[in-house]
Parts: C-alpha cells; sequence; structure tokens
C-alpha cells in the first residue's frame, strides 16, 4: 500500500475500472466464468483480466471454485466482502447517470434503475439479500 489512508486502501483494492466491472458483471449480469468476463463490452485483455480475478480472489473479494459441472472450469462469486461494494457500485451509477456528458447504455437501468425508483438505501437492502443467496451458498 502506498499510505494507510483508508481511502487509498480502498482504490488500491477496488478501484481501478476492470475490478469494478468484474464487480458490476458478477453483481447485475450473472457472469461467473472467464470466458463470460471476456465477453464484456469493454473488451478485456485476457492477462489484464486474469491479473484482475486473482486480486480480487486474493483480497476476498470474489471467490474461484471449480464447476461441479466441468471440472476444468472454474466459477466465480462474490463474497460478503465483494457484496458489501453495492452501494458503492450503486452510487457511481447514479452519479454517472447524473452527471454523463455522453449517451448512456439504456442497459444502465438493469444497474441503477431500482436505486432511481426506490432509493438508494432500499435497493441496496433488496439486492444485497437477493446476492448473498446467489453467491454465499
Amino acid at each position: 500500500m502506498r499510505s494507510d489512508c483508508p481511502l487509498n486502501y480502498g482504490i488500491e483494492i477496488f478501484g481501478d475500472k476492470w475490478s469494478l466491472l468484474i464487480i458490476r458483471d458478477l453483481m447485475f449480469f450473472g457472469k461467473r466464468y472467464y470466458n463470460e468476463f471476456l465477453g464484456s463490452a469493454e473488451g478485456f485483455a485476457t492477462n489484464l483480466l486474469a491479473d484482475r480475478l486473482a486480486m480480487l480472489e486474493k483480497e476476498k473479494i470474489i471467490k474461484k471454485e471449480k464447476d461441479n459441472l466441468h471440472k476444468q472450469r472454474f466459477v466465480y462469486s462474490l463474497t460478503e466482502k465483494g457484496i458489501d461494494l453495492l452501494p458503492i457500485i450503486l452510487s457511481i451509477g447514479l452519479w454517472s447517470d447524473k452527471y454523463a456528458t455522453i449517451k448512456l447504455n439504456p442497459e444502465r437501468d438493469i444497474i441503477i434503475g431500482g436505486a432511481k425508483k426506490k432509493g438508494l438505501s432500499r435497493e441496496v437492502a433488496y439486492l444485497k439479500k437477493k446476492l448473498l443467496s446467489e453467491h454465499c451458498k
């Protein structure tokens, strides 16, 4: 770590765009496999994706397990620590929706639609319960 500042710690762990996009894909788009992440619109390079997945696993934000159906494949899931990033992801999405100077993809409502309609805290509570049941079995 470059310093003992709490903001620096967070930025060093999950603050680069690639890590946040992996977390987004796990939270909102149901991606669980390496090749699914490669198919993201942002175009992950294979070495970058492998590096970020390994770092997120090392920091216990995600977990990697052998797929029960295909033993050669791994499935990725969020941990509770990773799910606790939900308010941050939603807040970034809401901020971007408000201030973007470009036309944003209409699919953004998959991410921020509930928070816009119900409010951030209610949406966080709803999605956290859902994500815990899907990822932390």
